[in-house]
């Protein structure tokens, strides 16, 4: 009821704009004895009023709507159910034949919320219950309605449960059930005549139906309501039972249609009247509405057929300013309407309808369409022509011709029809001819239009300007993520917010906009026509990736990157912002869908960097490490580790650029031992204890200095401070041997790291020492030299985590930082030992300081785990074990819940009372879980077995702290409790843990590998930016970073071991070139593949049907020429038989001979 309510509420104007028709003016039909009205109604059913008007009936001869009938507000509207069919409700509007269709189109999408079209069917003929050939509802099924379905059109009838209308409203049915949810639905929608439609009175209500109950007669055709159709205009002009009243109002609307944008607002909606065996011709000829003729079905459609075959061009019509057509042609058109019809009332009708002169004048808007003949599958090209027909004589002379053709199979989303029709080589398109299109294909997501255009020529840098890439933007859904972003920010602050700091902001140097500008001045710049918009986008591709990825438009996305350059970074940047988007997202479907498609693009960045990889190991490390220009400065690597891309991190090449980094200029097979040996005997470093890669490379420059001289460093990899002086042209005056050996050894990452590690168990063995041994008391008298020496210790190290923070800043800020979990415990330690170390100093703390540096210890300890997840054996290990703690914490809730639930309720039934409070915390927490271990407090929890402690029921002695007896009584059942407890935890819980450590084990094993090699990049930055040497030596390092970087501003060379910025053409072509050769791998296994061989069996097949039904077409032609012939041969041997048997003519010589 309370819907109801509310669709009164909305519906409730109605009635006051949109009226209905009454007879007014009683007209006496001369056949029916004066009983009936020359309206259809009975003498009866009039009004008083139309009786008493004596005088106007006596001089009126016909009856007029527009005259004799009267508006009174409607009274049918709403919905109508159609019992016993379906649930589905309808739409349904009584309405007069002169109302306003720009009112009656706003009621069908407004109000009743129907798409709107992309075209508009208009089916003419068939009326009544004339049956309909097989073909021709083959035709509706496989050709109309499916042709529609595809376009996104409404399909126009009279809507009832008869003839032609019947079959296309079971067509648009049956098309429904199987059309996907996310495909285009077809618009069934009825006009017709409110005095045919039977049972009509079940519709009236003043004050609306929601719904209105309405009962189809199924049995046979009626002029029942057809329960197929989604809304029905039911035109009233007064009349009762005729046929034809809505045709004048039918001719109106869809003349207003045609005058209409699409949704997409790039052409009028294109209306096509289709003639089935029917009539009404000249209401749209005159509206220059194009006309599709299914010759063969009957009637009016095979008239014309023949009549349009039969005029020819060189016959001469009278002017338009006559009167009309000659007598002659007139005639002719009678003889041949004769063949049609039979009766004379008929045939004189269809004469001064459908004039000859008329119909060769339109001849253009006419389209024959011999279905019989032809494949219902072809039948959308046949709509395709038929409409492009009709606008070519309505197009302008400075336009192609070919325009509209194009805007309807974009409108249609029909690119196999553009590709045959208007981009099979025979057009010279225009760059401007097609900017249009691209705008409407870009904006409603139609990647094969945009593939077509890129292919046939047209140049997408002249296209996209910095205006059209913002007309992108502004065109977003509503109700997306990315059009809740642009509500708040700039597209420049969305791309900052998604990227973070792995790359520079984008767009702002073209807007003029400061990197921490707010929104409000952002605003005040941006008013206005700015000057930016008539720029020309300097990386269209890349801009246009990035517009189709916020906006997860898979397809068009996949394109973009096949055009842009820098493959594996282009797809790494897709990958990162989809998971980042992913993470905003609310709805699950569309998160599912964003990281479905980060992970494709991943895998995409995988294939293209393996086959470089393949192609010349040296050329792809270059890939990794250089910096990109469109990309905002970041080079693979950065993306890759900011887009969490796991996969392409555990590709073998990227690992070998990592371990060939890691090792600097020593060769990656040196073992660890010697290097340990090395620290402590430094001068092993001049013998060849340790290979160096120098000596491979001064081998290669030699052979460069052989051959001549190279143009450039393509192919040069930044690995050490030899490739680094080469790549940028350097050359310094050469170092000694000892001190070039010398840094060569110690600016390794792997150096670093190992002296690190060593200085680290130094430092811990230190601690402990400093802990158990000379940990002196408060000042005065401590600390001691060795603790002091312990504070300069840890002072050094908090030295190195500011360095780290402070010099990556660009990357790798104190937010970012503070996210990785060994950082936060580095933080931990340093912070409790600060305030450990305060606490100790004074007297009235120092047993806390102790307390706090102790576990201290631990943190400190801890932080090995991270230091060794460089190993390849123990890293993927320590991944495990952080996945099984997760599952430690979800045990422990449920173990929480067990000893809270066990301890409380065997404290209270073994001690009734006991104030004391830390002996009740040890016995409902502490005493429970040890149980869990084994550990024996039987004797306690049983009374009948001895315990030692004495106890009294002295309840002061008990609050001053005695131990309280037990009680005896309800002794069994705490046994009972314990029992339940232990079988719940030791067998139930312990068995739990050990499953979903095994199930994580078993998940994690697998992946844990590419878990390690992801993790390992950050390890191998950290220790690569690293000082050489470890605390407490790295104050040294510190002090000479100072002088360099403050002072003297001279510029880290290692920091570019990781990215370098040169341009490079010609290894942007060899990319594209492995990006090309992996993508015709996968179209070739795509081609290979069973669904995409059943689609090509299924197209050969459908071309054999096609070319049988020609065969057959040819076979019935031949047989007719064979019965032609045959007369035609029987003709000329009567003539000479008869020529024979004559005495008037003798002729020369005898007859030939058979």
């Amino acid at each position: 009821k309370t819907q109801e309510i509310v669709l009164l509420l909305c519906f409730g104007w109605i009635p006051k704009t949109i009226k209905k028709r009454v007879c007014s003016t009683f007209v006496e039909d001369s056949f029916s004895n004066g009983r009936l009205c020359q309206c259809g109604n009975r003498r009866v059913d009039h009004s008083s009023v139309a009786l008493g008007d004596c005088f106007s009936t006596a001089i009126v001869n016909h009856w007029d709507s527009a005259q004799h009938s009267s508006e009174y507000p409607t009274d049918a509207f709403g919905e109508v159910q159609f019992t016993g069919t379906s649930k589905r409700h309808s739409h349904f509007l009584r309405l007069s034949w002169d109302t306003s269709p720009s009112m009656v189109y706003n009621v069908m999408i407004i109000h009743w919320r129907l798409p709107p079209p992309n075209l508009v069917v208009s089916v003419v003929g068939g009326d009544g219950r004339s049956k309909v050939k097989t073909w021709v509802r083959e035709v509706i099924r496989q050709g109309l309605v499916k042709a529609s379905q595809r376009a996104g059109a409404w399909i126009l009838t009279t809507g009832l449960r008869e003839g032609l209308s019947r079959c296309v409203g079971a067509a648009v049915r049956d098309h429904a059930a199987a059309a996907s949810s996310d495909s285009n639905k077809v618009v069934a929608l009825g006009i017709a005549s409110w005095g045919l439609v039977h049972n009509r009175e079940q519709l009236v209500n003043p004050k609306g139906s929601f719904p209105a109950k309405y009962y189809v007669q199924t049995s046979q055709d009626s002029c029942c309501l057809d329960n197929n159709y989604q809304a029905f205009l039911l035109v009233d002009d007064g009349t009762l039972g005729r046929r034809g009243g809505e045709m004048a109002f039918r001719a109106k609307l869809e003349d207003f249609i045609s005058h209409q944008r699409t949704g997409s607002g790039s052409i009028d909606i294109p209306v096509l009247c289709v003639l089935i065996s029917g009539e009404r011709m000249d209401f749209c000829l005159k509206n220059s509405m194009p006309w599709l003729v299914l010759a063969g079905s009957g009637g009016t459609a095979d008239f014309l057929s023949d009549l349009l075959d039969n005029l020819s061009s060189t016959q001469t019509f009278q002017s338009d300013s006559e009167a009309g057509p000659s007598v002659n042609m007139k005639e002719k058109v009678a003889e041949q309407a004769k063949r049609y019809f039979f009766t004379e009332l008929v045939t004189d009708k269809l004469v001064d309808q459908v004039s000859a002169l008329s119909i060769y004048q339109n001849r253009d808007l006419i389209t024959i369409y011999h279905g019989e003949q032809e494949s219902p599958a072809d039948f959308d090209t046949v709509l395709l022509k038929a409409l492009v027909g009709a606008s070519k004589q309505r197009a302008s002379d400075d336009a192609s011709p070919y325009n509209e053709e194009l805007k309807l199979a974009v409108t249609w989303n029909r690119v196999d029809i553009a590709k045959s029709e208007l981009f099979n080589g025979d057009i010279q398109w225009k760059h401007e001819d097609l900017e249009e299109s691209m705008t409407d294909v870009l904006i409603n997501d139609k990647p094969q239009f945009v593939r077509l255009f890129t292919e046939n020529g047209f140049n997408i840098h002249d296209y996209l300007s910095y205006g059209r890439l913002e007309e992108l933007y502004c065109s977003v859904a509503e109700g997306t993520l990315l059009y809740q972003l642009l509500q708040r920010y700039l597209v420049s602050k969305v791309l900052d917010l998604l990227m973070g700091d792995v790359c520079q902001p984008f767009y702002q140097d073209v807007l003029g906009l400061e990197g921490n500008l707010s929104k409000k001045k952002s605003l005040l710049i941006l008013h206005g026509e700015p000057e930016y918009r008539k720029g020309r986008c300097q990386s269209s591709w890349a801009s246009l990736f990035i517009w189709a990825v916020l906006q997860n438009r898979s397809e068009m996305a996949a394109f973009f990157w096949e055009m842009q350059s820098e493959s594996v970074l282009t797809a790494l940047s897709g990958c990162k912002m989809l998971r980042e988007l992913s993470r905003l997202e609310s709805e699950n479907e569309t998160k599912l869908s964003m990281k479905e498609l980060a992970q494709t693009f991943e895998m995409r960045a995988h294939d293209v960097f393996s086959s470089c990889y393949r192609s010349d190991e040296s050329r792809s490390f270059d890939l990794l490490i250089r910096k990109s220009s469109v990309w905002g400065g970041t080079t693979c690597l950065q993306m890759g580790m900011g887009a969490d891309a796991r996969l392409f991190f555990g590709h073998d090449g990227v690992q070998a650029l990592l371990s060939q980094i890691w090792w600097g200029d020593m060769d990656r097979n040196t073992e660890v031992w010697k290097l340990l040996l090395t620290f402590f005997c430094p001068f092993l470093c001049y013998t060849n204890f340790i290979t160096f890669r120098q000596d491979d490379r001064q081998q290669e420059e030699e052979k460069l200095h052989v051959d001549g001289p190279s143009d450039s460093h393509y192919g040069t990899t930044v690995k050490s401070f030899s490739d680094l002086k080469n790549l940028n042209h350097l050359q310094p005056p050469p170092r000694p041997f000892i001190v070039s050996r010398w840094r060569q050894l110690w600016f390794a990452p792997v150096t670093s790291f190992l002296g690190n590690v060593l200085m680290y168990f130094l430092f811990l063995v230190f601690y402990a020492f400093v802990l158990l041994i000379d940990f002196k008391p408060p000042l005065p008298t401590g600390p001691s030299i060795s603790e002091c020496l312990l504070y300069f210790w840890v002072f050094t190290i908090m030295c190195e985590e500011i360095r780290r923070v402070t010099s990556n800043f660009i990357y790798l800020f104190f937010f970012s930082y503070i996210q990785d979990v060994w950082n936060k415990c580095y933080v931990i330690a340093i912070t409790l030992f600060i305030a450990g170390s305060i606490c100790r100093m004074f007297e009235q703390s120092y047993d806390a300081g102790h307390d706090i540096l102790c576990v201290d210890y631990m943190v400190f300890t801890l932080r090995l785990i991270h230091m060794f997840a460089v190993h390849k054996q123990l890293g993927p290990k320590i991944i495990i074990i952080g996945k099984m703690m997760k599952d430690a914490f979800l045990f422990l809730f449920f173990l929480g819940v067990w000893i809270m639930a066990y301890g409380v309720a065997s404290q209270a039934l073994i001690y009734s009372y006991d104030p004391n409070l830390s002996r009740i915390l040890r016995r409902v927490f502490y005493r429970p879980y040890l149980l869990m271990f084994g550990e024996d407090f039987v004797k306690e929890i049983d009374v009948g077995r001895d315990w030692v402690p004495k106890c009294t029921d002295n309840i002061t002695l008990i609050e001053e702290g005695a131990e309280p007896c037990r009680l005896l009584y309800n002794n069994w059942l705490v046994v009972i409790l314990l029992a339940i407890y232990l079988l719940v935890t030791n067998i139930l819980l312990i068995n739990l843990l050990i499953a979903m450590f095994s199930h994580t084990f078993s998940k994690v094993h697998g992946n844990s590998d590419i878990y390690w090699k992801f993790q390992r990049y950050n390890l191998v930055v950290q220790y690569h930016s690293r000082p050489s040497l470890a605390p407490p030596f790295i104050i040294l390092s510190h002090i000479n970073l100072f002088i360099r970087r403050i002072i003297r501003k001279v510029p880290s060379v290692k920091i570019k071991h990781f990215g370098y910025q040169k341009a490079s053409n010609r290894l942007l072509t060899w990319e594209t070139i492995q990006k090309e050769d992996v993508l015709t791998a996968q179209n070739k296994i795509q081609k290979s593949s069973d669904s995409e061989r059943l689609k090509q069996i299924s197209a050969k097949l459908d071309g054999v049907v096609k070319y049988l039904s020609e065969i057959r077409d040819i076979d019935h032609r031949l047989r007719a020429l064979e019965n032609e012939m045959k007369y035609c041969s029987n003709a000329h041997r009567w003539t000479v038989e008869t020529l024979a048997q004559s005495s008037t003519f003798k002729p020369p010589r005898p007859p030939p001979l058979s």
